[in-house]
């Protein structure tokens, strides 16, 4: 099989099925000037689909090319796949199950990676099924039923593992993955529940006041691949060392040090940043907040106090009311993260260097007003970011994040990362009963291997 690449990629997108719908074609009809890219975007939407085998699975992934986009941008035309095909299809023969809810999605290889990303992982959240893909076929290679809602995955820099967070199961799961051969294969001997047992420190790893609800957000491992960090929903995180068997708890966080529903990890240098969001309507409805960690003060041989290395607070928009942080980004060389709220529509800017917020910018346009921008990604130039925009109609979160433009928002970085335009939306579209259903969560940019 074609050589795989050995470093990881990142936060958060979902893959596809296979149903191939034609691809978009160039005005003049040269597909060899379509084909020049050196990137396409994938975009998921989680609402399901007409050709979905059974009710409940399905949903769309796009796939939108480098040149299209710079051609006909808000008119672009994708090339579409449902999700209720082969994907569904593969699933049911070989777990029995269908996958239900497609949510995020990573690459092997990584954004700059001349090599291109060559295979994904999408994990499914209404159900608990990974599904793995060859990038360039648009072919589902594997199924794998991991549990109750596999929210998250993260593959390890090695590219020998990947960690799944298994949300309402409340545990983090491994699944061992050779990219070589397409072999991968579920670890349940390195499973760790997050709900039952103690800390290091002695405390119980869910409880009613340190930390409520346990169900594991997103996984996110270091850049040197030697701990897993794994945001909670009630609040507080866990760092693990996801290369033993079973995995183990190296540090602990409560709800007051780090806040609910963070999804939003990412790293530059020593500081692995960490963002809480709002999780939930009814016990969770608002939340911003941005933290830093300090990656190499961790041990793997011997766990820290609750509670350290200490988190640093690098801002709170809490006082604004009706808040949502979710994706975040790193722009050219690391110089600023980008921190999205997806209530607000407004986009938050970080210097890296003083880890100050120095700017904000908002995510909308006149035909994209409530755009509820979420989660993101960045081309290999560094000059436009892909940001997934919901609809009306939210498949998943129980949040507050409506949107009125479902679809891909282009937004034109500037001032070297300090700033940015939303330039505008690609949208789509899923009418179901009359109602539009497209709800886009995940994207991603996969760079495009070059023969």
């Amino acid at each position: 099989m074609k050589f795989r690449l050995l470093a990881a990629l990142a936060t958060l997108v979902l893959c596809g099925g296979l149903t191939a719908v034609a691809v978009a074609s160039s005005p003049d009809g040269d597909r060899h000037e379509r084909d020049r890219s050196d990137y396409e975007v994938w975009l998921i939407d989680q609402s399901n689909t007409r050709g979905s085998v059974a009710a409940g699975s399905g949903g769309n992934l796009y796939i939108y090319k480098e040149n299209e986009l710079e051609r006909n941008r808000a008119g672009a035309s994708p090339e579409k796949i449902d999700l209720g095909g082969k994907v569904s299809e593969l699933c049911k023969a070989k777990t029995g199950t269908l996958p239900s809810r497609p949510h995020m999605v990573v690459f092997n290889g990584g954004n700059d990676s001349s090599d291109g990303n060559t295979d994904a992982a999408l994990a499914f959240v209404a159900s608990g099924h990974v599904v793995f893909f060859d990038t360039e076929t648009r072919t589902p290679t594997d199924c794998i039923d991991t549990g109750a809602q596999a929210h998250a995955v993260w593959p390890t820099p090695d590219q020998k593992s990947l960690i799944v967070a298994n949300q309402n199961d409340k545990k983090l799961s491994r699944i061992s993955t050779n990219y070589r051969t397409d072999t991968f294969t579920p670890e349940p001997s390195a499973t760790i529940d997050l709900e039952n047992g103690t800390t290091p420190s002695g405390a119980l790893r869910q409880d009613p006041e340190l930390r409520p609800d346990n169900a594991p957000i997103c996984p996110r491992t270091d850049d040197a691949g030697k701990i897993t960090f794994v945001s909670l929903r009630g609040g507080g995180a866990f760092v693990v060392d996801h290369k033993v068997t079973p995995m183990r708890i190296v540090a602990e966080y409560d709800k007051n040090a780090l806040h609910p529903n963070g999804c939003g990890y990412i790293q530059k240098g020593n500081n692995m940043y960490a963002n809480s969001g709002a999780g939930a309507l009814k016990t969770n409805p608002s939340e911003h907040d941005v933290y830093s960690l300090p990656v190499d003060e961790y041990s793997t041989r011997r766990p820290t106090p609750p509670n350290t290395p200490s988190p640093e607070l690098v801002y709170s928009l809490d006082d604004r009311g009706n808040v949502d942080s979710h994706g975040v980004l790193l722009t050219r060389r690391g110089k600023y993260l980008w921190v999205n709220d997806r209530i607000q529509n407004q986009m938050e800017v970080v210097n890296t260097r003083t880890n100050e917020r120095v700017n904000e910018f908002p995510v909308a346009t006149e035909t994209a007003t409530d755009a509820a921008p979420d989660l993101m990604d960045i081309s290999p130039d560094k000059q436009k970011v892909f940001v997934a925009t919901r609809g009306p109609n939210p498949q998943s979160g129980g949040h507050a994040a409506f949107g009125n433009s479902p679809g891909l928002g282009v937004i034109d970085v500037k001032r070297d990362g300090r700033d940015g335009e939303l330039e505008y939306v690609a949208r789509v579209g899923n009418v179901l009963g009359g109602t539009e259903q497209a709800d886009p969560h995940a994207v991603r940019v996969r760079q495009i291997r070059r023969r």
